[in-house]
């Protein structure tokens, strides 16, 4: 599996400026992430990355706020880096983004401007 790697972007301002609960920011990531694995299932990045795992490597990030999240899935999309962003149903809010699993050297790019979630 080398150098697969998932990344998760969430919205840090739903806990911070929004005050959701901890539990429903992580089921955020949660959603997004079933759901792009679901729909990439058969690429190959995706099999290879849930043949090992014990061994699966993902990264969380923190986009500011919507804005900023919306403007990440922009990117990915005229760059075609396959992703699920996670609109909140039934408010319509995009809280998330969970991108494949791909090659780091493929991906990092996009995301390396964004800082670790915390």
């Amino acid at each position: 599996m080398a150098n697969i790697v998932q990344y998760i972007v969430v919205r840090s301002d739903l806990r911070s400026t929004l005050n959701w609960p901890l539990g429903a920011v992580i089921a955020q990531c949660c959603h997004a992430t079933a759901a792009v694995m679901s729909v990439h299932v058969d690429d190959e990045e995706t099999q290879a990355y849930l043949k090992d795992l014990d061994n699966m490597h993902k990264v969380v990030l923190e986009a500011k706020d919507e804005a900023a999240l919306l403007k990440l899935t922009e990117k990915l999309k005229e760059n075609e880096i396959k992703h699920k962003l996670w609109i909140e149903q039934p408010e319509n809010i995009p809280t998330c983004v969970a991108l494949k699993p791909y090659i780091k050297d493929a991906v990092h790019k996009y995301v390396k401007h964004l800082k670790l979630l915390k």
